[in-house]
């Protein structure tokens, strides 16, 4: 079932009315017909399900069938990283991201950083599109950017640093993730600099590496991401 985004609905409105882009997508792109039902939701765990009234490209409207109020996962995935140069691995990144069950991500600004600002409407754009194409109901929360220095003399909670540099570190594979809200933090392309990985173990920053290859920064988010959501199964099994 086609899944539209609508971050003002409540689960007590009885109807909605679409936009016009809306509605042009459910009247020329999907062929919607009067009387199929749709789902619709607010990203915030509400699953909306309605019946096609008026089927229009200039305005469609719906009828409340029924809906289901999600509740929040017991453990949320929280991404920090560098974004890349090129804007379009930065939203393959967000994409799949998305798709794969993050809960926040932080864009960080690092010393190496080839990216100094960002677009964070683009973004959201990015992560709503996953959002209603993986059929989830809860749209990750995405952070204004903030420096790697400023985000951890802020952080209070644990969090894991995967950088390429030398020294002792813990596979992060090997770990169980039982903290409620997991953060990784991951570097730009040129790594994190020899001061922020000090500083961020200086303020408890826990070293950790995703395997023997040098992998690119969004890729390293996504096997960061997936490691972490495998993880958390297995331990709730």
């Amino acid at each position: 079932m086609q899944l539209f985004y609508q971050p003002e609905i409540t689960a007590q409105d009885q109807e909605i009315i679409f936009d016009n882009e809306e509605s042009r997508h459910i009247a020329r792109v999907l062929r919607k017909k009067t009387g199929d039902f749709i789902m619709v939701t607010d990203g915030n765990g509400l699953a909306w399900q309605g019946k096609l009234k008026i089927v229009d490209q200039r305005k469609s409207k719906a009828t409340l069938d029924h809906y289901t109020l999600h509740t929040p996962k017991k453990q949320q995935i929280h991404l920090a990283i560098a974004p890349t140069k090129s804007n379009d691995r930065m939203a393959w990144f967000l994409e799949k991201a998305t798709e794969i069950g993050i809960s926040s991500i932080t864009p960080l600004l690092c010393h190496h950083s080839e990216r100094k600002t960002i677009k964070l409407d683009r973004m959201e754009k990015i992560l709503i599109s996953a959002l209603k194409q993986s059929q989830q109901y809860f749209l990750p929360k995405i952070h204004p950017m903030v420096s790697m220095t400023s985000f951890i003399n802020n952080y209070k909670q644990p969090f894991y640093i995967a950088h390429c540099d030398e020294g002792v570190k813990t596979p992060l594979l090997s770990l169980s993730f039982p903290e409620k809200e997991t953060t990784v933090l991951i570097g730009p392309e040129g790594d994190f600099s020899a001061d922020e990985i000090a500083l961020s173990q200086a303020q408890g920053g826990i070293p950790v590496t995703l395997g023997e290859n040098r992998l690119r920064t969004e890729t390293a988010g996504i096997v960061a991401l997936n490691t972490v959501v495998l993880k958390q199964r297995l331990h709730s099994l």
